[in-house]
């Protein structure tokens, strides 16, 4: 089961959504200069379905759940992901730090970042990022990375 460290109420992660931000802890990913390397740990709070309902619950104003990882687990990402649609009807986002799609998330998630962080590449908003944001609609994949990038 996935445990996460604490949320956010974010605005940029994801063009035009009010993402509700989870960190996930216990990243099986070693990027060198993580900003968030803490997330490495086998810490927090473990995420069910009654949490995850509470959590969302508490945010009524939200358009999305974005996992902030979850790379140590994509089956309970899968799981968690028919609940949310299932349950509450939000979009449902990832951002992993794989640099190979799992093409299974495909077909869950309507938001997929993969990429592993590189720092002489830089993150998502910058034009040389490695990193990909997906949209996924209708079994339809469009790459939107360039909506968070500088200009």
């Amino acid at each position: 089961m996935l445990k996460y460290y604490d949320t956010a109420i974010v605005f940029q992660e994801i063009p035009d959504e009010i993402s509700l931000a989870i960190n996930i802890t216990n990243c099986p990913h070693r990027c060198e200069n993580c900003h968030s390397a803490y997330l490495r740990e086998d810490i927090g709070t473990e995420l069910t379905f009654e949490e995850m309902w509470n959590l969302i619950k508490k945010h009524p104003d939200i358009t999305c759940v974005l996992f902030m990882g979850g790379d140590s687990s994509h089956n309970d990402i899968v799981y968690l992901t028919n609940y949310i649609h299932t349950a509450f009807d939000l979009k449902v986002a990832m951002y992993s730090g794989d640099d190979e799609i799992d093409d299974r998330l495909l077909r869950y998630l309507d938001y997929y970042k993969y990429g592993s962080y590189q720092e002489d590449k830089g993150p998502l908003n910058k034009p040389t990022t490695n990193q990909r944001l997906l949209k996924i609609t209708n079994k339809e994949v469009k790459d939107i990375t360039y909506r968070l990038q500088e200009k």
